[in-house]
């Protein structure tokens, strides 16, 4: 009897001993799954976590995000117009056709983001960091990109039109078809192993540029106004036809 009241004893005591792990447990778990969706839910603001989090078709013009935590946040056809993103970190973001539009994004972690269309325009950009993002057809119209990161960046079609890169990395590049006329510049722009294949250079003075070589200036397209640095000289095939594809 002693025996079996012992078994029937431990039992019970099993069971609720795993009745009480299971309690706590759960006690630990569920608040931070909440916290979690708080913080998705939150308003936007500086120092905000909203990683990982759904902010897509939403008009979040205007808004104050400096040092947030944006790493792999969905944005995708987001209204972000005339934001701050100061030294936010944004890597592998989704920013697909999303407009950030005369923003201030300096010192951002842009690095590995997709942002396919991407509207940049008369963004203050200066040293940002977008090494590996994918960023065909963006629009970088009058942006400020003085010491932007733009080494191994997917930047086919994009369009730097009147912007300034003074200072600006393009190393390893994808700037194929790519639009700098009017584009401004005091200081050095490195290009090295960048692909120009077709990118429009018309007029630019490149005389200190660095990284540049005869065969990537002989596949992309300037005019009798480009500059180029020393060594280099102008292709027969200048200047270029347009492209019948701009848009």
């Amino acid at each position: 009897m002693k025996t079996a009241a012992g078994e029937v004893f431990s039992h019970r005591s099993f069971g609720l001993v795993c009745g009480a792990v299971l309690t706590v447990f759960a006690a630990v778990t569920i608040p931070a799954n909440h916290s979690q969706a708080a913080s998705c839910r939150a308003d936007a603001a500086a120092e905000i976590d909203w990683s990982g989090c759904n902010k897509r078709l939403l008009m979040l013009g205007g808004s104050i995000m400096d040092g947030a935590d944006l790493r792999g946040t969905d944005f995708t056809f987001t209204d972000l117009r005339g934001s701050s993103f100061k030294k936010a970190n944004l890597e592998k973001a989704k920013l697909i056709r999303t407009s950030l539009a005369s923003s201030q994004l300096q010192g951002g972690n842009f690095v590995k983001v997709e942002a396919y269309r991407g509207d940049f325009s008369d963004a203050d950009a200066e040293n940002a960091n977008f090494t590996n993002a994918e960023m065909q057809r963006a629009n970088f119209k009058d942006a400020k990109l003085t010491g932007t990161d733009f080494t191994k960046a997917e930047l086919g079609r994009a369009d730097f039109e009147g912007a300034t890169l003074t200072g600006a990395k393009f190393t390893m590049a994808n700037l194929s078809r790519s639009r700098f006329e009017g584009a401004k510049f005091s200081g050095p722009i490195d290009f090295e192993n960048a692909f120009l294949l077709l990118a429009r250079i018309e007029g630019l003075d490149l005389s200190t540029a660095t990284g540049l070589e005869q065969k990537q200036i002989d596949i992309a397209c300037g005019d009798a106004k480009t500059k180029l640095p020393q060594g280099l000289t102008t292709p027969k095939t200048w200047p270029c036809p347009e492209d019948p594809d701009e848009d």
